[in-house]
């Protein structure tokens, strides 16, 4: 439904999307992962047909972005980061005036606007203004335009930024229950986003794809590599180097040492067997053993490995 092959843009000397590429099957909710500055608004601009690519290609169910701009566009919701609501309009009148725009047929269009307020719960809100509004409930109402002509593919750019936790919740429930007969693309540099809402993430840093993979995927991974905190009595100059030959430690981190203890992490894929070769370790060695326990990764120490991992391989 959405294919991104080779994406570059370039504003003057500053290249914000360098190489992207990937696809999203129909009905699929996928994340753009990153920080900041990561690229994800500039991939979404390119494709809701807010500016081409400087180079490369992407299509919407089947029509390149460029060349078929309008016919994308009726295909298309989106849901800009700062969504822009008339203020002075109720929330039916809003929504029946984004209906005309996009071309819902006057026959079927009262029926389409009850059918998406009670899908956005603004049926109560209906007659408010959409000014008097909490940011919540105007969210709906950005996602509620967005999908009034029934969009094939629906584009979200940080659907949750600024909500306070219960409304996130509420919104995120809202994206779940649109997934399978809309296919979602979402940005967001939220971790909790991913494993709540979405089947698949790709991960951007500095304009570029660090990683792709489900959410199951990303489960193993953390699943597959965890922390091990470590208090040794004993000699730092001899402890730290012997725990970095147990076999498959990727890394060991001294957190402290003072009064002959030496609190270390370490990190390794095999989890329990280390933690049984780090206790063998140090009976054999007559070190004494204060603490040994498992800090599993959690989503964000695995996202923030990544972006790690990339930036040096690229230095």
């Amino acid at each position: 439904m959405i294919e991104v092959r080779g994406l570059v843009k370039e504003f003057g000397a500053t290249r914000a999307v360098a190489g992207v590429s990937f696809s999203i099957r129909p009905g699929e909710i996928v994340g753009l992962l990153g920080p900041n500055g990561s690229g994800k608004t500039t991939i979404m601009r390119i494709l809701t047909g807010f500016f081409p690519p400087t180079e490369g290609r992407a299509a919407i169910d089947g029509l390149d972005v460029e060349e078929h701009s309008l016919l994308v566009r009726e295909r298309i919701g989106y849901l800009p980061e700062s969504v822009v609501l008339y203020p002075e309009l109720s929330v039916r009148r809003f929504l029946t005036f984004c209906a005309e725009v996009k071309g819902v047929p006057p026959a079927a269009r009262r029926a389409r606007l009850d059918e998406v307020m009670q899908a956005c719960g603004l049926t109560e809100v209906a007659g408010k203004l959409v000014g008097k509004l909490s940011k919540g409930y105007r969210q709906r109402v950005g996602i509620a335009q967005a999908i009034v002509h029934r969009p094939r593919v629906l584009v979200l750019d940080e659907p949750t930024v600024g909500l306070d936790p219960q409304q996130i919740v509420e919104i995120r429930a809202l994206i779940r229950s649109l997934g399978g007969s809309t296919t979602i693309l979402l940005s967001t540099h939220i971790l909790p986003e991913v494993s709540t809402t979405c089947e698949r993430v790709v991960i951007l840093d500095y304009g570029r794809v660090i990683a792709e993979d489900t959410a199951e995927g990303l489960t193993r991974r953390l699943r597959g590599s965890d922390e091990t905190r470590a208090r040794i009595a004993g000699e730092r100059g001899t402890v730290l180097p012997a725990l970095r030959t147990l076999p498959d430690v990727e890394e060991v981190q001294e957190e402290s040492a003072r009064d002959g203890v030496v609190t270390v992490v370490v990190r390794s894929p095999r989890g329990d067997a280390t933690r049984r070769a780090l206790a063998d370790l140090v009976v054999r060695s007559g070190w004494g053993l204060l603490e040994l326990r498992a800090l599993p990764m959690s989503l964000e120490d695995l996202f923030v490995r990544l972006v790690r991992e990339d930036r040096e391989a690229t230095v």
